[in-house]
């Protein structure tokens, strides 16, 4: 049964669904968030629906600044902002009369499953970890698409935005994804094609962020501490065709973290998960059943 929820993080509203197992007891619990910019009804009910009928208690949010959530600075994609609304919800989760609150495990996708690397290491309340094509070292990942020279070019950007925005001038903003060959944070074909297919009608979601926000995700090493992990039983589903997260990226993060761990790469690319998809049915299963083995 899904209903909708509420909670607060930093004096904004999150926004997002609740799943409840039928006669839920002390239940287990996992909280979901989604990739940069995406919201919750970007497919992720399939995984949400798996959960709950697995036994988990699911909550699944939108960020501050983000689809149903309050915050009026739409597309603005802090990461340390949505480390917060991670720990709110974890929080809300946790409160639940059916929910065993030592028994919350995390999963996140893309810009949120370097999130759950990076929570995973400092979040005690978090006890087991999914991470769907993480992000990894958006610097590193950022090079890998523009190359040096267009890195530098998105420095001399950023460093004039923050001059601007110093000054008190508003930021400027740059789109999520655009016509090949237009500016984009997600310049890749197949990133322009996933969102426009599943986006077009949808009011929760923007299509920009601010540069602002640029500059923090460049800044932001998401498996700097991946090692600290350990004990936490830890899962990362990674794309050997990613065009956005280089899978040597994954595969050099993932031999740095302490066991229990398992890497599952798919023969697919970094969109090819979600519901709808031809890899979301074996993916989801694979998900459902580490929690279920571990929480």
């Amino acid at each position: 049964m899904r209903t909708d929820i509420s909670f607060t993080s930093h004096g904004l509203t999150c926004r997002g669904w609740l799943y409840r197992p039928q006669n839920a007891e002390n239940a287990p619990a996992i909280v979901m968030s989604h990739g940069l910019s995406a919201v919750k009804e970007l497919g992720l009910t399939g995984f949400a629906e798996t959960f709950c009928a697995a036994g988990f208690v699911v909550v699944v949010f939108d960020y501050r600044f983000q689809g149903e959530s309050d915050g009026a600075e739409r597309g603005r994609i802090i990461p340390q902002e949505q480390h917060d609304d991670i720990r709110a919800a974890i929080t809300y989760t946790a409160a639940l009369p059916e929910v065993d609150a030592e028994r919350i495990g995390y999963w996140g996708s893309s810009y949120s499953g370097g999130h759950a690397l990076f929570l995973g290491a400092f979040e005690p309340r978090i006890k087991v970890v999914v991470s769907q094509v993480p992000a990894i070292a958006l610097a590193r990942a950022l090079l890998a698409l523009a190359g040096r020279e267009g890195f530098a070019y998105y420095l001399d950007v950023l460093a004039q935005d923050f001059t601007a925005r110093n000054a008190g001038a508003e930021g400027g903003k740059i789109p999520i994804v655009a016509p090949p060959g237009e500016p984009a944070i997600l310049s890749t074909p197949d990133s322009y094609d996933w969102f426009m297919k599943n986006c077009e009608g949808l009011p929760g979601w923007v299509n920009y962020m601010t540069l602002e926000s640029v500059a923090r995700m460049a800044e932001y090493w998401p498996a700097a501490f991946i090692d600290l992990v350990t004990p936490k039983p830890l899962l990362i589903q990674a794309a050997v065709h990613d065009s956005l997260i280089p899978i040597e990226h994954v595969r050099e993060a993932f031999s740095r973290a302490g066991e229990p761990k398992k890497l599952v790469e798919y023969d697919g690319g970094h969109f090819d998960f979600y519901t709808g998809e031809r890899l979301h049915g074996e993916v989801v299963k694979e998900a459902a059943a580490w929690f279920k083995a571990h929480l």
